[in-house]
């Protein structure tokens, strides 16, 4: 049976090892990789590397592939880095605050929200797909990453990672904000969270997503687009005649 494995904190890979520290809140990978072993990690996730790390950055799939790359929030270049002449170290980090988690992809085909990736082996395959109807991403677009093949895959959790296994048949709602992966296969549709767009905006929820199991979800226990919500009214106003 295929499945989307969470792995633990340290591990080993035959294209190398990895241990993640300072979990949940300010994670950070430690990739020890083997030599003239790459991997593939998103643009401007490095935090230091070893001197023998080679960073290669081009834009793969051609002008079209960079095209969807930026059109899903990413950056239109892929980063590989290759450890040369012997193991090389390397550490990444996301943009914002929150946990680091390895993934074991076995088969099955997975979304990923373009936000929470982070690096792949490079026997995984990382397309961005285009949503179609079922585009519902506030903070990001029409598009979300694909991920196949075998290996091991980072993701990126705003907060902390909560997984929640359906049942066949099992119906589970989750704030779109709030998603980090799901199986490709796994059928949802996108509903208001109320019966009216002037309630579903009062309560505070837009959108959901609503799944129907078997499958396993993976959430953040944080939304980053409702923190800049609460931010917000301490920014000061450009309108109103100027600032002092």
């Amino acid at each position: 049976m295929t499945e989307l494995r969470v792995l633990p904190d340290a591990g080993q890979t035959p294209a190398f090892s990895y241990q993640i520290g300072y979990r949940p809140a300010f994670a950070l990978a430690t990739l020890v990789l083997a030599p003239e072993q790459p991997v593939k990690a998103e643009a401007g996730a490095m935090v230091s590397m070893s001197g023998n790390v080679e960073l290669e950055s081009q834009m793969e799939g051609g002008l079209w592939g960079a095209l969807k790359r930026g059109a899903g929030g990413r950056s239109a270049f892929v980063s590989t880095y290759t450890a040369r002449g012997g193991p090389g170290e390397l550490t990444l980090a996301p943009g914002a605050p929150g946990d680091i988690v390895p993934l074991h992809v076995s088969g099955e085909a997975y979304n990923v929200a373009a936000s929470c990736y982070l690096a792949a082996e490079p026997s995984l395959e990382v397309e961005t797909g285009w949503g179609g109807a079922r585009s519902f991403f506030s903070s990001e677009s029409m598009f979300v990453l694909q991920i196949r093949g075998n290996g091991l895959l980072f993701v990126t959790a705003y907060g902390a990672l909560h997984s929640r296994v359906l049942q066949p048949g099992e119906r589970y709602v989750v704030d779109t904000g709030h998603l980090v992966a799901w199986p490709a296969a796994m059928p949802y549709t996108i509903n208001k969270a109320t019966k009216s767009i002037f309630r579903s905006m009062t309560s505070g929820e837009g959108l959901v997503a609503t799944f129907t199991g078997p499958g396993t979800l993976l959430m953040q226990t944080r939304n980053i687009e409702a923190l800049a919500g609460l931010l917000r009214p301490f920014f000061p106003s450009r309108s109103g005649g100027g600032s002092e």
